[in-house]
């Protein structure tokens, strides 16, 4: 059985402790990490890109170490009925970088801030997410946007996933879904990712198990076996970032990211092909 997708590493892992400090301006040895790791590509967070901050530096440290740039988050708070001028610098400067990588995508993500005023705010998230992706489409920038589960997230539960999903514009933008957000939010993943296949254009594998939330890649309760195998047979050719927010993570990612690398491909993908 052949794999039509490739596997990468998200930054994310690494911010988990001390509010993203204890790491910061560390990109390079993050990839350096990820190398180590087996996977294929990475996925910075733009707002904490640190010591990568331009095309040439990041594109030579990818080559080096033969990883590819998979995606770029792009987490902003996006509550306003339109972008502040702070927010739309962030993104365009964002897809500044993205032109550079061409195939890469733009992952689009909401700081969760509160669940107040929810329906205008959702309304305004829509608006603003395919305002940001039509502007990066137009300059060759594939784009993604990546619910989340805090509880003061607006793209939590299954009634935010209808509503936000069914309102984005999908001639510019598709859906990242994180199986470990998705069973956070109280549903089952692989049924979600069914129901709304056709947007999919980035995977998020993170687990689960519940108390409170994440656990580290294998140790939870996400059918990762179940939705791989359903990603193959639809001939899912994009790319699988792993997202460990395991409460390992915050003291040792680095870890924590090369565990998952031997999970993916020591254990998941035996199982899967096997």
């Amino acid at each position: 059985m052949s794999i039509p997708f490739r596997f990468g590493a998200e930054a994310y892992t690494w911010f988990m402790n001390n509010n993203g400090q204890t790491h910061a301006n560390r990109q390079g040895h993050m990839i350096d990490i990820t190398a180590q790791a087996g996977f294929a590509g990475i996925e910075p967070i733009f707002n904490w890109m640190g010591d990568l901050p331009d095309a040439g530096s990041l594109g030579q440290k990818l080559a080096e170490k033969g990883v590819e740039l998979a995606a770029i988050a792009l987490a902003l708070d996006w509550n306003g009925t339109e972008e502040s001028e702070h927010e739309r610098r962030e993104a365009d400067r964002a897809i500044d970088l993205l032109t550079h990588f061409p195939g890469a995508i733009l992952c689009t993500v909401q700081k969760p801030t509160g669940r107040h005023d929810i329906e205008q705010r959702r309304r305004n998230l829509v608006n603003i997410v395919n305002r940001v992706s039509r502007r990066a489409f137009d300059r060759g920038v594939p784009c993604s946007f990546h619910p989340n589960s805090p509880h003061s997230s607006i793209t939590r539960t299954e009634e935010d996933y209808r509503v936000i999903l069914e309102s984005l514009d999908t001639s510019v933008t598709g859906w990242t879904p994180d199986v470990g957000h998705l069973i956070n939010g109280g549903m089952d993943p692989l049924t979600k990712m069914k129901e709304y296949a056709s947007m999919i254009n980035l995977v998020h594998f993170k687990d689960w198990n519940g108390e409170p939330e994440f656990a580290l890649l294998g140790n939870g309760k996400v059918d990762f076996v179940g939705i791989t195998r359903w990603l193959i047979e639809r001939q899912y050719s994009g790319w699988i970032i792993c997202e460990d927010e395991g409460p390992e993570a915050m003291n040792d990612p680095d870890g924590v990211t090369l565990h998952d690398g031997r999970w993916v491909y020591e254990t998941l993908l035996p199982s899967v092909v096997g």
